[in-house]
């Protein structure tokens, strides 16, 4: 049987794509990320709480805005197990929602409101914080939970917490042209990077997401006096510089430029400083050990800065509109990280396991000193690690498979056929993903990939059920070639071969 096939529509893979896929694709993390996400767990979590002890075995009722960073390890590889192993991913969905339940320890007066049900009144009050900065990190994470669950409630009640409580704390200058934050809801308390920072990224999220206008005007306020008065020159977030703020405010100045409605030149500033913030956290002395992130402090605060800045630097390398060989350094940085923190890390009585505050050394100290938050940078290094490269690897795959899946065509007369309606979809759907990357999750470009499969196998199967067209060779003229361009002769094996500058399959 015969099966007349054309070129349409070719996809080539970017050079970025390539480039980030030759760098990954003979390294695998994953399960180094799952064996260590679960120790992290295991550790450190109160289980029937879904939140964390800030020591292990130690309970701290003021271990609040550290919650968001913990649970955020713990959503990554939800999503990436969504279409690997689904038993796995909804035990972690419990303790997800285990932890909005029980309001990420919230240990001001907020916590002793029972209610779970979204509502937008202003006295509501559910992860409302004397802190401004701690609602801004767990508005973050509860963003983090809509997306990944796909669950607008999340999102709704981070919508309401930012509008109720965040930005009426907001201060603004005299020409009205930026706003500023208090750290803390009290007389005398200033703006700082690490509540100015997360805020702005919120906006620029939450507009992104609602596509409401004051968001995106809170966002560019926010920026323009955190640029003014809190960002140095030289790259630094702030003084001193560390890695949480770096890679927050690189995050929101990322999202801005993808958003704003501003000219390219300020969008192209955008684009620029993100790289300038995120490559100052890997490459300066101020922030780095001999060229690996370095020891920032030992306490619940200190300790767990890492494990922000490095979801947003994954973030980067993911983003098709950066600069391809910015995304390919930052990669770089991350892997030489990963492999120093995992070579030193001590399983050997797994699945206790600690992390060392200095990724170059084993952690050495007492049970009872292991700390939470450097438990969670190394997780989060692992798990966000996993997460790039099997993004990066499903990113091109997908782009192969829709490549093949372009050569494809039906005999003249069929392409309307409902038979064919799921293929087509497919493409659709693998096209979306391909052309916005950034706006997808590992899980679904999975779920592209295997459904794409599936509808492709599917149209094979239907359109060689076709009536054959040629009888027999003589009914093309012209030489015979196989898909190497060498022509052939003499009986044909089963495969694909032009003939008359068509590709006919022989089956």
């Amino acid at each position: 049987m015969f099966l007349i096939m054309t070129v349409v529509g070719m996809y080539a893979q970017s050079t970025a794509i390539k480039t980030l896929y030759n760098t990954v694709k003979n390294t695998s993390y994953e399960t180094n990320a799952d064996s260590m996400t679960n120790a992290f767990i295991e550790s450190f979590m109160i289980k029937s709480k879904g939140y964390f002890n800030i020591k292990y075995q130690q309970y701290a009722d003021n271990a609040y805005w550290q919650q968001a960073p913990a649970i955020d390890v713990v959503i990554y590889n939800y999503q990436r197990q969504k279409n690997i192993n689904r038993t796995l991913a909804s035990k972690y969905l419990n303790y997800i929602k285990l932890w909005y339940q029980n309001k990420a320890n919230n240990y001001s007066g907020a916590a002793a409101a029972t209610s779970t049900t979204p509502n937008t009144t202003n006295g509501y009050k559910m992860f409302e914080n004397h802190f401004t900065d701690d609602m801004c990190w767990v508005t973050l994470a509860l963003l983090h939970i809509g997306e990944a669950t796909g669950t607008s409630s999340y999102s709704i009640i981070a919508r309401q917490v930012f509008d109720n409580y965040i930005i009426k704390r907001a201060h603004y200058t005299e020409d009205s042209t930026a706003i500023w934050l208090p750290w803390k809801n009290e007389s005398g308390s200033g703006p700082n990077a690490c509540t100015m920072a997360p805020a702005t990224l919120i906006a620029a999220k939450l507009y992104k997401k609602y596509g409401t206008e004051k968001y995106l005007t809170y966002a560019k306020k926010l920026y323009t006096y955190t640029a003014k008065n809190i960002v140095k020159s030289d790259g630094r977030v702030e003084e001193p510089p560390l890695t949480y703020t770096q890679g927050t405010f690189a995050e929101a100045c990322r999202i801005l430029y993808h958003v704003t409605d501003e000219s390219n030149s300020i969008k192209n500033k955008y684009k620029s400083l993100a790289y300038t913030y995120i490559n100052y956290a890997f490459t300066s002395e101020r922030c780095t050990s001999n060229g690996f992130l370095r020891d920032e402090g030992h306490d619940g605060n200190q300790s767990i800065f890492k494990a922000i800045l490095i979801p947003y630097a994954v973030n980067y390398v993911l983003d098709e509109e950066m600069t391809t060989t910015n995304r390919k350094n930052i990669c770089g940085y991350i892997l030489k990280n990963t492999n120093k923190m995992w070579q030193n890390l001590d399983r050997s009585r797994y699945p206790l396991v600690f992390c060392n505050y200095d990724w170059r050394y084993a952690y050495t100290g007492a049970d009872s000193d292991a700390a939470m938050g450097a438990m969670c940078s190394g997780s989060s290094l692992m798990e966000n690690t996993a997460r790039m490269c099997r993004a990066i690897v499903d990113r091109y795959n997908l782009g192969a498979l829709y490549t093949e899946c372009s050569k494809f065509t039906i005999e003249p007369g069929h392409e309307e056929d409902a038979e064919l309606t799921p293929f087509y979809t497919a493409m659709a759907a693998a096209k979306e993903i391909i052309d916005n990357p950034d706006d997808y999750m590992t899980y679904q470009f999975l779920k592209a990939i295997e459904d794409l499969q599936a509808a492709y196998q599917a149209a094979q199967d239907y359109a060689t059920a076709i009536p054959d067209v040629h009888k027999d060779l003589k009914d093309s003229d012209g030489a015979i070639y196989n898909l190497s361009g060498q022509k052939v002769s003499g009986k044909l094996q089963k495969g694909i071969y032009i003939i008359g500058g068509r590709k006919v399959l022989i089956k």
